[in-house]
């Protein structure tokens, strides 16, 4: 019955933060397609940094080294690129502490292991080792695409999502939605998460490199 609870419990959380994952991708997506070139509002950096947080939990309940590691990464590139907005600092102070201590918590009584979760329990998982590799390079890719971004964003001195990013995305994503289908139990969660998150990343693709090709005709033309 406890396992029954916990799973579920795990489901809940992993669904709920898809389902921001997936609502900052359309909110990025809507207002592109209206200014008609890629734009990335800071709302959608303040929904990635609360997603990523449940997605840890999430990985957590699961015992998915794949998950848990990918989205412990992303939470702190989720910080910066709110500091680099120079929007990080506007957020109550009570709520930027819980972003810094909440996770650390987290995995501090993980460490130390439940009758629900621990992390010797996860490092005894029985995924498939052909499986997990193939989502651990799905992941390592998906979490390129922030590094690079990350960097490309430092020496440009402002949070930028650059084409390499989409394209990153794009195969990232294709990779972790083949592992959620080929892992046992089929991971749901990240099969609602990547194939809302490939079409959107498609799209911005297909933007960004119409307004590079605009850019550079404007730019022959003068």
């Amino acid at each position: 019955m406890a396992l029954v609870s916990t799973q579920t419990a795990a489901l809940g959380l992993g669904f709920m933060a898809q389902l921001l994952f997936s609502s900052r991708i359309i909110l990025q997506w809507i207002q592109s397609e209206r200014a008609k070139r890629v734009l990335v509002p800071v709302r959608f950096w303040q929904i990635s940094l609360i997603s990523s947080f449940l997605m840890i939990l999430y990985g957590m309940l699961r015992h998915d080294p794949i998950i848990l590691a990918a989205q412990l990464i992303s939470y702190g590139i989720y910080i910066r690129n709110l500091q680099l907005l120079g929007e990080w600092g506007k957020l109550h102070g009570a709520f930027r502490a819980g972003a810094y201590i909440f996770p650390l918590a987290a995995i501090g009584w993980f460490v130390a292991g439940t009758s629900f979760f621990s992390l010797q329990t996860m490092l005894e998982n029985r995924i498939p080792g052909g499986v997990l590799v193939l989502g651990a390079v799905g992941q390592t890719i998906f979490l390129l695409r922030f590094v690079y971004q990350w960097l490309y964003s430092e020496r440009k001195g402002e949070s930028v999502l650059p084409l390499g990013f989409w394209l990153v995305s794009l195969i990232g994503s294709a990779l972790i939605l083949a592992y959620a289908v080929l892992r046992r139990p089929v991971d749901y969660v990240l099969i609602l998460g990547n194939v809302p998150g490939i079409v959107v990343y498609a799209r911005n693709v297909v933007l960004l490199r119409r307004e590079i090709k605009g850019l550079r005709v404007e730019e022959i033309e003068q």
